[in-house]
Order: C-alpha cells, then structure tokens, then sequence
C-alpha cells in the first residue's frame, strides 16, 4: 500500500539523518510473526538490533524520540513496542472506510498465506473468506487458485493429486475416489477475468485429455462463465463434463468450511481429550510441547498437539503442575498436568492454531505468541523473580 510505503520512506529518512539505520529494517507482520493480524491490524513491523531501539526508548542525548512518534502520528498510526528487538505500527484513525479497507487488505493478505499445500486443515476461515466473498477468487494468482480447489476436493474426501503448475498435462488436479479409486476425475482451472468468458477449445481440450486418460469426470473451474459453445459440448457429454464457476467453488468452500469446524469440535469433544490424555499420561510422547517465556523470568506453557498436517497443528493448552519450588512459589519446576484438571482446558478458547515448522531433526510449533518443541519430560525450571 502506498501509504505504508511512505511511512516505511519517513521512518527510514529519519533513522538514517540520525546515523541509526544499521541492523534494522521492516518486516510484515505476516512474515514476522505468522499469526492472524489483529482488529486493528498490524500495519508494519519495525525490527531493530542496533542502537535504534535505545533511540527509540529516549536512551540517548540528543535525538528526541517524540520527533520519531509523530511521524507515525501524522499519518494516522501508532508505533508501539512488541519486544526489545521490534516494534508495531497499528492504524490509528476515526475514518471508519478507511480503517474497514485496511482490515479488509491484511486480513486477504493472511488468508493468501494459507494458501499451501497442506495448511487448511485447520483453518476454516481460509474457506469461509471465499465462500462470502467469491469475487476474490479473481484476486488470486492463478496458482494459488489451484492449490485452493485441490484442498477443497481434499477435504471433500478425495484423493487428490496436485500437478507441477506447467507441463501438468492438461490437468491442474487430478482425484480419486471409491473403494478401489476407480472413479477418477481431471479439473482443470483458469483464473480469468469476468469479461473474458472460456470458450470452446479449452473445455475440449479437457475432454481429449480425459479420454486419454480414461478418466470419468471432468470439472473445468473458472473465475469467468462461459460462451454458449462451450455450454453446449459440455451438455452433450451427458454427465462427464461440470463447468463450474465462481459461485460453484464458493458453496464448496462453505462445505468445506463446515468440515473443518465440525472436525475440530470432535477433536476437543470431552471424550476425544480424555481418551488422548490418558494415551499421553502413561506414555508422554512428542505430541506433548513445551515453551518458555518471559522477560527477566522464566515462564513456563505446555500444551497437547490434538491434530498436525505438513504445516499446521492445532494445540490444546495443558495446565502446569509444580512439583517443587523454594518454599514461596518462587522459583521450583513444574510438569504437565495430565489428570482431569486438564479436561477443563478442552474448551475452544484454548485450543490455538499453530504453524508447524519441521526439518529432518526437529519439529515445533508457533501459534503466533511462543514457540513450542516436544517435552523432553524432565521437569521445567521457572523463576518468577523479576
């Protein structure tokens, strides 16, 4: 946006008249943090290793760090501190079109960043967004368009298959369904403008492709409609042929949105935690995560990883149980608590989302707030002592 880009100008201008801009920068919130942005959202990051966050703070003699505020000021934000080493500017102003079309741009831009192979799982919102608002399916890149739909007929219960995005041989999904995977269906999607309807060729071409691959369906996706010829050859494959539009994908991501709702509500039922925690209880495995936090303290999280994919996960908080301390909770160790206490936490309001971040040696998570990697299940030291 043009307005954050001459922020970003301003910020760095002054920065860099006062000999500060070295071992800093911006980030979007998105990239930095990786969590769903706020109400109001989190316009931009600043993040700092030099000596701009003293500046910053008032540290040093000379440099007045009111001037460094009112440049957000002036432009209808608010820069407030997020930890020693980066800061947020927020949108800060009574026009309410205004505020509503930056909450609208971030909030697209977080719903772009689910947009992965395997990510959706556990994020209805990703499908609620185009279920509501199928006209920003035009909006995507023409990738993204298929990576969507290969996640919908995912979650329609098919096995799905993505291709490479080029040279996928006339097919941008190819699925299967039945015992034996004998029903077998090519989609081919085209991200195209309204005004630019498909014609005949392509739906044909789909039509060649799926007899020589014997497939039994076809669904050509478009952002677009289409001219009369192609409805027409379409109609006379009695069946074998769907023409889907925007409209089309938007009630099939309300289904899907409603899969995962559902699917996530089975999983924080009252019977599913208790089962798993009793699994966990008397066999702790890596399914069981820890973070710790704090400034000049050391605080201790646990939660329970109730359901992962490739990129995402969703945790369950667990409470802590102290298993010593210094006579005056102070400082001691603390464990998980597994018993019933922790099926008061199977609750929705502590059941967060979670990015997965995975190599061939680790694996963690970070809901946006702490980062969590799997308990080694030895106690966990905290010191509250500030």
């Amino acid at each position: 946006m043009a307005e954050i880009d001459e922020l970003k100008r301003r910020v760095q201008t002054w920065a860099e008249e006062r000999g500060l801009w070295h071992d800093c920068g911006f980030k979007t919130f998105e990239s930095h943090v990786g969590a769903e942005p706020g109400d109001p959202p989190e316009c931009l990051v600043l993040w700092y290793e030099g000596t701009l966050g003293g500046a910053i703070d008032g540290d040093y003699d000379g440099i007045d760090e009111s001037q460094f505020h009112d440049i957000f000021d002036s432009m209808g934000f608010l820069f407030e501190r997020r930890d020693n080493v980066s800061g947020v500017a927020y949108l800060e102003t009574e026009d309410t079109e205004r505020a509503e079309a930056y909450r609208q741009y971030f909030h697209w831009k977080w719903v772009c960043s689910l947009i992965k192979d395997d990510c959706a799982d556990v994020h209805a919102e990703l499908y609620e967004h185009f279920h509501k608002r199928p006209d920003d399916l035009e909006r995507l890149h023409w990738r993204e368009l298929e990576v969507l739909l290969f996640r919908v007929f995912q979650n329609q219960g098919f096995r799905a298959v993505l291709g490479p995005g080029t040279g996928d041989g006339g097919a941008d999904v190819r699925l299967w369904k039945g015992p034996l995977g004998d029903v077998h269906t090519l989609v081919q999607a085209k991200r195209y403008r309204r005004d630019n309807k498909i014609s005949l060729e392509p739906v044909a071409a789909l039509r060649g492709v799926m007899a020589n691959e014997r497939a039994t369906h076809g669904i050509f996706v478009t952002t677009s409609s289409y001219l009369p010829s192609a409805k027409d050859f379409a109609l006379a494959s009695q069946g074998a042929l769907t023409l889907a539009t925007s409209t089309d994908v938007s009630e099939w991501c309300r289904a899907a949105s409603e899969v995962v709702v559902t699917d996530k509500a089975s999983l924080i039922s009252r019977d599913s935690v208790e089962k798993l925690l009793l699994e966990l209880r008397y066999r702790p495995d890596a399914r069981i995560v820890h973070a710790t936090y704090g400034y000049n303290m050391t605080i201790n999280a646990f939660a329970m990883v109730v359901k992962e994919t490739k990129y995402a996960a969703l945790l369950m908080t667990l409470p802590s149980l102290t298993v010593s301390h210094d006579g005056y909770g102070q400082m001691g160790y603390v464990i998980p608590d597994m018993s019933e206490a922790a099926l008061a936490f199977h609750t929705a309001p502590h059941i967060t989302r979670a990015k997965t971040d995975r190599d061939a040696s680790r694996v963690g998570y970070w809901d946006g707030n702490r980062y969590y990697t799997p308990w080694d299940g030895n106690p966990a030291h905290f010191n509250y002592c500030d």
